[in-house]
């Protein structure tokens, strides 16, 4: 069913969700404001009692039911934050709730809707496996499907972020960054701002690995994405929804994609001037803000970004944190050769001065006469003191290797250097995989099994995800065997056995 622009902002009117959602506050964000020199606003929608947006539209859903429909329960498929508004949105008509998560789900999330008294079942990797799931249920057991995002009841109750926005924002309202992930909440809060402020720009921010909305965009009508990234898992969705679609090809202005560096830094910006942690999805609107204003789009005219939740784990911030570090030039990770002689350590030190050390790794070697030297130091004046401490440092006659923000150095590098084990046969590769029970073990037996492992880092990040670095020896095997096998394991991974850290520090 297509219905108009006009017909959703009268669903939006009617959509009822203050039984259970408050009205969250526009916050005017002082500091990045500042920093910016652009006005930028905050809509906090991390207040409400789930930490998300998503319970408006779950409970105008549900309310929306027939006494035989709610008396036989609901179901629906989702990430985490669908899921606690459907959750709660049974509790409070005290009816039975079934919803089926990913088994990337964190654990904050499962825990919250187990809480709610709703039945949790986990199945599959990403969300559309479990939507797949959640649907052999709902016919199986006579249950109402709830969907996340592509109904029209979800994205009425969705819209209403909108109404409350444009009745709270200054006149001068330029743009609206709204995170896309299956797109209800845009296509909701879009086709409303357009028909009552079409001179206001209606701006989609998607996570680079699942740009679905832009894809959409491209293609002209939706299209299925062949992989999806998990660093923000409340919009890792492979395909927009039809519904939101017919709103957001007629009502989104533009659609700019964020890295997973750029919603670490917004993270920090939101935490700066609110003192609460947004999830990366969260985060997502107001790092595509920022993008807009680094790529010359903004006019002058408030900016307003929609914080969509904070159901974050503790245990990520960790991650988040040291990539925000990177993001924002407030620290250099450097590789220094110095010569392997008395003396020649301490004089490297007094190049560097009083500045602050965040890391510092050095192994004495008697195969050579130079050493590798990988420090981390803090810049309290970003790219330019960057700049001066390499200057200093080739001005004494080193030798300097630039490697912030390179990925094998921050995530495994600086956890391993100190020695080499000169193997000629030796591999190295850089896999991501799904971080759920059994999944490590699973790796392991797959390939430990056909090769000997030389060379293993993994470090938990809390991220719904996992980052592993292994070494591999080939022994009476071929590169193309290794490859063929890594193939049939199925995870993301890249060959890193040319990259000068390694090279350097642990071959």
């Amino acid at each position: 069913m297509l219905i108009s622009v006009e017909a959703m902002v009268r669903r939006i009117l009617q959509a009822r969700v203050y039984e259970v959602a408050r009205e969250t506050p526009l916050d005017f964000m002082t500091v990045l404001s500042r920093r910016l020199n652009h006005p930028v606003w905050l809509k906090r929608e991390d207040l409400q009692q789930v930490f998300s947006f998503k319970l408006r539209g779950a409970y105008n859903k549900m309310a929306q039911l027939g006494p035989e429909q709610r008396s036989a329960g609901v179901i629906c498929a989702s990430a985490g934050n669908h899921a606690q508004g459907v959750a709660l949105a049974a509790l409070r008509m005290g009816c039975r709730a079934v919803i089926v998560m990913p088994q990337t789900t964190p654990e904050i999330k499962i825990d919250s809707v187990r809480h709610r008294g709703a039945e949790v079942i986990l199945h599959g990797e990403q969300f559309d496996e479990a939507r797949l799931y959640a649907a052999e249920l709902a016919q199986e057991q006579g249950l109402t499907l709830v969907h996340p995002y592509d109904d029209w009841d979800v994205m009425a109750g969705q819209g209403t972020v909108a109404a409350e926005l444009i009745r709270q924002a200054p006149q001068e309202l330029e743009a609206v960054f709204v995170p896309v992930g299956g797109g209800g909440l845009i296509g909701g809060m879009a086709p409303y701002i357009k028909y009552l402020r079409p001179e206001v720009r209606v701006v989609g921010v998607e996570a680079e690995d699942s740009a679905c909305l832009q894809a959409a965009l491209k293609a002209g009508h939706p299209v299925t994405l062949d992989h999806v990234g998990l660093f923000a898992d409340g919009v890792a969705v492979a395909r927009i929804g039809e519904r939101p679609w017919m709103m957001a090809h007629q009502c989104v202005d533009d659609v700019v994609t964020v890295s997973v560096d750029a919603m670490c830094a917004a993270i920090k910006d939101i935490f700066d001037d609110t003192r609460s942690i947004a999830e990366p999805s969260g985060a997502l609107a107001l790092a595509g803000l920022k993008r807009w204003i680094d790529q010359g789009k903004a006019e002058g005219g408030a900016l307003v970004a929609i914080d969509s939740g904070a159901n974050i784990n503790f245990d990520r911030l960790r991650g988040i944190s040291e990539r925000t570090e990177f993001t924002e030039r407030r620290e250099a990770i450097l590789v220094v050769t110095i010569p392997e002689r008395p003396g020649s350590f301490l004089a490297f030190c007094e190049v560097l001065g009083r500045r602050n050390i965040t890391e510092f790794n050095y192994r004495f070697s008697h195969a050579a006469d130079q050493a590798h030297v990988f420090v981390g130091l803090q810049l309290r004046q970003g790219e330019q003191e960057r700049k001066e401490i390499i200057d200093a440092l080739r001005g004494h006659g080193y030798e300097v290797l630039d490697v912030s923000g390179d990925e094998l150095a921050t995530l495994h590098v600086r956890h391993l250097v100190g020695g080499q084990a000169h193997l000629e046969d030796e591999r190295l590769y850089r896999f991501e995989f799904p971080e759920r029970p059994g999944a490590l073990l699973r790796f392991l037996q797959q390939i430990g099994s056909s090769f000997n492992i030389s060379l293993f880092h993994y470090r938990n990040h809390g991220a719904p995800y996992g980052w592993v670095l292994m070494g591999v020896q080939l022994g009476a095997r071929s590169d193309a065997e290794l490859r063929t096998l890594l193939d049939q394991v199925g995870y993301s991974y890249q060959h890193e056995t040319d990259h000068i850290l390694y090279q350097r520090f642990l071959r």
